[in-house]
């Protein structure tokens, strides 16, 4: 290499790497047009809402299991539902106790009024207008327990797009700094290439973690669900027994 050429070059990389070296996140933010930062603005946004939700509905889940397992133990181990349901009351602390306590009222106030001594066709009637009792509890105590779930997918799905654009929207920005200084060297295009990168990371930063956690999050509310039935079904069985022994 000559050395003209050689020099030209250190100064043109002295040059770049001077002008990049000042350039922080902050800076990045101050120094973006205004649809780049909008871009920063709404993936840091989504990404703290994320694992926001991501923590509560771990910590919640985590609570729900304890007592749930805790009442399902009580539930087994007592003598009959009558005496689990004076033990417990109207104080539910999770949603298979809201449901017991839900069919247990509606099985008492079927008693009071006298149903031991109707029809087999009432009393079915009465298992019947329980067990849908049962189901309409679930659904209503499953939605705080989904809330904010869905959410992580539309994170997840929308976030690398999002990035997607405040990456195309800096590069055409340094592409217009090319067009304005007539200079293509690297400490032209630095700042705006930087920028997107920037907003490309930070839409991966809000879905990598948002994919993983709905994933995670989808099974475990699916499977406290599917326990929820299952307690429904262990329910109108004894109930069922019960009935019959009327």
């Amino acid at each position: 290499m000559e050395p003209a050429t050689a020099t030209a070059t250190v100064n043109v990389t002295s040059a770049a790497v001077q002008h990049f070296g000042g350039i922080s996140l902050l800076s990045l933010f101050i120094g973006a047009s205004f649809a780049v930062r909008c871009v920063i603005v709404v993936l840091l946004a989504a990404s703290f809402w994320s694992w926001t939700i991501i923590f509560t509905k771990m910590i919640h889940l985590r609570r729900l299991k304890y007592y749930t397992s805790r009442f399902e133990k009580a539930f087994w181990s007592s003598a009959s539902l009558d005496s689990l349901y004076s033990y417990i009351g109207d104080t539910a602390a999770d949603p298979c106790s809201s449901i017991f306590i839900i069919a247990m009222r509606e099985w008492k106030r079927a008693l009071d009024k006298g149903v031991a001594r109707t029809s087999f066709d009432v009393k079915k009637s009465l298992k019947e207008r329980i067990e849908r009792l049962m189901s309409l509890t679930a659904i209503q105590e499953m939605k705080p327990v989904e809330k904010g779930v869905p959410f992580l997918a539309t994170v997840s799905s929308s976030t690398p797009f999002i990035g997607l654009f405040g990456m195309v929207w800096g590069i055409m920005t340094s592409f217009e700094a090319i067009g304005l200084e007539q200079n293509a060297s690297i400490a032209t295009v630095a700042p705006a290439i930087a920028e997107a990168l920037f907003t490309t990371a930070l839409g991966l930063l809000a879905c990598i973690p948002s994919v993983i956690a709905y994933n995670y999050l989808s099974r475990e509310v699916d499977s406290y669900a599917t326990r929820l039935d299952g307690f429904i079904d262990e329910f109108l069985i004894i109930l069922s027994r019960q009935i019959e022994e009327m």
